[in-house]
């Protein structure tokens, strides 16, 4: 690796961040129950133990996203709590996410229910999470809405979508000056028929009504497959629209998989668009990267250090893309070359660039080797193992 595409890697390492969510480190399940791990996190305080973990062995994941009722069960007087977690642990708290799709009452909506008491119960509780977002100094409060319907003509779609602008317009107006909102989407799950934020395109039309504080959140899990998400990237980059990421990875839909499991030629090209327009229009926009994944199988903290580092591996990759060449090789419609400088830059071996950053931070050079390696995880896997069995949970 020559001078110049070392000095590409380093530079790029310098600049990426990327949060940990709060509920990976917890046990998590599907539709037809919850897998138990003995070393899975029961606490806030547990989630931010491991996240912490994560961040010393990597360097890169000072943050830690919250939702509010699993990480937050006092609303605002939880977050002196945190603020000490915080401290004890070196990760400092990051996006807030309102609950608004596991209480009963959210059975028919949140924003888009037909009962006006339970609007009202959806925005007293969106109002005491951004109040949240700022005792704890978190800029982002990530909104994601289960609203929609199952059945033809069940719901009165047009109407819905006006509850959702008039209730994103008030919450909005609550945020802080450096408060953002964002906005996910997803197609379907766990409505079926229609989706009140189904795609891209309605929430940025919903972000844009809220308020200029508003922007839109891809979560790479959410989409159809074969979907282009790094042609969504693009737009929403040109529209000065894209907030933030909840990274994962598919098979069919919201799988919830590791980062680059499936298909991290994605990733690398999702990547590569942002750092494309950064280099061709000269500006930086201000982007989130989040994980969000449910490690059914794997073990929580293992997975999240997987993630993490393929995270840096494909952002890397991607910026060793030379910008100014592509752009005379698409001009001229050479289509071979053009593809071939971004299939070179994926098939570049980055992993003893990372290292070699690594070592010169301090960080261990392989940081799943080091947390194997590190007695963490047999120690809290002593210290919860009673606690995750009384979790377990028999299904007729």
């Amino acid at each position: 690796m020559d001078s110049s595409t070392s000095e590409k890697v380093v530079s790029a390492l310098e600049t990426f961040r990327i949060e940990l969510p709060s509920w990976g480190f917890a046990n998590t399940g599907t539709r037809f129950g919850k897998f138990i791990q003995t070393a899975a996190a029961t606490t806030t305080e547990e989630k931010f133990s491991d996240a912490g973990q994560v961040h010393l062995l990597t360097g890169v994941c000072p943050t830690v996203a919250l939702h509010v009722l699993w990480d937050c069960p006092q609303g605002v007087e939880s977050t002196h709590e945190i603020k000490q977690f915080a401290a004890r642990y070196s990760v400092a708290p990051g996006a807030i996410n309102p609950n608004l799709f596991q209480d009963q009452e959210y059975k028919y909506g949140s924003f888009g229910n037909p009962d006006a008491v339970v609007r009202s119960r959806a925005m007293q509780h969106t109002l005491d999470s951004i109040e949240i977002g700022k005792r704890l100094n978190s800029r982002d409060i990530s909104f994601w809405f289960a609203d929609g319907s199952n059945y033809p003509g069940t719901a009165n779609i047009r109407q819905r979508k006006q509850w959702f602008v008039d209730g994103l317009k008030e919450a909005h107006r609550s945020l802080s000056a450096d408060q953002r909102m964002l906005v996910e989407y997803k197609p379907f799950e766990p409505a079926f028929y229609h989706t009140d934020i189904a795609d891209w395109g309605m929430a940025l039309l919903l972000s844009r009504a809220a308020g200029s504080q508003a922007k839109v959140l891809v979560d790479t899990g959410h989409h159809y497959a074969a979907q282009n998400i790094e042609q969504i990237v693009a737009w929403l980059l040109s529209e000065n629209m894209l907030g933030g990421f909840h990274f994962n990875d598919r098979r069919y839909a919201d799988d919830d998989l590791t980062l680059g499991s499936i298909d991290p030629y994605q990733v690398f090209r999702i990547f590569h668009e942002i750092h494309f327009f950064e280099r061709e229009t000269g500006q930086h926009p201000d982007v989130a990267y989040m994980v969000d994944q449910s490690h059914n199988l794997k073990g929580k903290i293992e997975a999240m250090i997987q993630t993490v580092t393929m995270a840096q591996q494909l952002f890397v990759k991607a910026a060793l893309v030379d910008a100014e060449k592509l752009v005379v090789l698409q001009k001229k419609c050479d289509l071979v070359a053009a593809e071939s400088l971004l299939q070179d830059a994926f098939a570049t071996d980055v992993r003893p660039a990372i290292q070699e950053w690594r070592e010169s931070k301090g960080l261990p050079k392989d940081p799943m080797v080091a947390f194997r390696e590190s007695g963490y995880l047999e120690r809290i896997t002593k210290d919860r193992a009673a606690k995750n069995a009384k979790s377990v949970t028999s299904y007729a």
